[in-house]
């Protein structure tokens, strides 16, 4: 059922793999000290434009790795920004839903929205647009571009949201009722990076000066 329209002020939360092991898909193509720089690149810009997004005043940052912690702290500038470790027993749902415990306490009227790290050719004004229209449904998602993945989980303030982040996560968020939000075909926001195929996507869309600058010169 479709919520009321009235914008409310969004928290966002991002979980974040340990530096070192993110990006592992990409081995093959990239040193690892070049994927750890690509990784803190996209996730700069990811929290760049987040930050910068229409209602969202909040951002929850859930990793056990200083390195990214402190790029995501960067880049948020002024917002508002907690840091939660990894819970243990560790996993991305886990963390994830340490996050949104940590984005509800003490902000009952916020709505809550779960946004993966790694879209460096996400604007502020396509997040923006797709929480806007988030707002209109007590759980929502935006899928990745191959309509399989979740890159953006979202709930209403007080409504429960169960995480099922991994492959074939799209499905099973639509069966937990989650109403699926359409983003255009070539907005940053569906667009994670996992393997090379998906920096050529990024690279045609226009990426963050943080990427842009590590992915330099990079043919593939």
């Amino acid at each position: 059922m479709a919520a009321p329209t009235s914008a409310p002020p969004w928290a966002l939360v991002v979980p974040l793999k340990l530096a070192t092991d993110a990006k592992s898909r990409l081995a093959g193509h990239l040193s690892p000290g070049r994927r750890l720089e690509l990784a803190l690149a996209m996730l700069g810009d990811t929290i760049e434009a987040a930050a910068a997004a229409t209602g969202v005043d909040h951002l929850v940052v859930v990793t056990a790795d200083a390195a990214m912690a402190a790029a995501a702290t960067a880049a948020a500038g002024g917002l508002a920004t907690d840091l939660v470790d990894e819970p243990d027993p560790p996993g991305l749902n886990a963390a994830v839903r340490a996050g949104i415990r940590a984005a509800r306490a003490g902000r009952p009227a916020h709505a809550v929205g779960v946004l993966l790290g790694d879209l460096p050719a996400l604007r502020p004004a396509e997040l923006s647009a797709a929480l806007a229209l988030a707002a209109r449904h007590r759980l929502a998602l935006v899928p990745d571009a191959g309509g399989t993945g979740t890159t953006l989980l979202t709930a209403l303030a007080g409504v429960a949201v169960a995480p099922a982040f991994g492959p074939g996560s799209a499905r099973r968020h639509a069966a937990g009722g989650h109403v699926v939000v359409a983003v255009p075909a070539r907005s940053g926001l569906v667009r994670d990076v996992d393997v090379p195929a998906d920096i050529a996507a990024v690279l045609a869309l226009g990426v963050g000066h943080r990427t842009a600058r590590v992915l330099r010169g990079y043919t593939g």
